[in-house]
């Protein structure tokens, strides 16, 4: 399903909202907890958001962490956000991934996220 704003998704896929901010469980989960933070107020990215959004970021991520952990035990997470095309933003509509890991999920983590350009994520 390609989607233009999180505005489409129906409020019961809703798991969680802080002041600007609702969240959801990605559809396209990469491990198990997955959730996305997207913006009440249509904004395209991080760039976009207020100075108030910004603020609350920080409380919808760790309410995300705490929801996840309710479900879940990961061992770490990765915070992301595609902010462009280039950058492989597909959803124009602000939204932040929490990406819970887990020891063995992948060969060898280290790096995380560098590895967003896989040629270019080794030291």
């Amino acid at each position: 399903m390609s989607i233009k704003t999180f505005f489409e998704l129906p409020k019961d896929k809703h798991i969680g909202e802080t002041e600007h901010f609702f969240l959801i469980r990605d559809g396209f989960a990469v491990s198990p907890g997955h959730t996305l933070i997207i913006s009440k107020v249509l904004r395209v990215d991080y760039f976009e958001l207020s100075l108030d959004e910004k603020a609350d970021l920080d409380n919808a991520i760790l309410l995300a962490k705490s929801l996840v952990e309710k479900e879940f035990t990961p061992d770490g997470y990765n915070i992301g956000m595609n902010c462009g095309e280039a950058a492989g933003q597909t959803v124009f509509h602000f939204h932040c991934h929490l990406i819970p890991r887990y020891a063995g999920d992948m060969e060898n983590p280290r790096g995380g996220v560098r590895h967003v350009i896989p040629s270019n994520g080794a030291y």
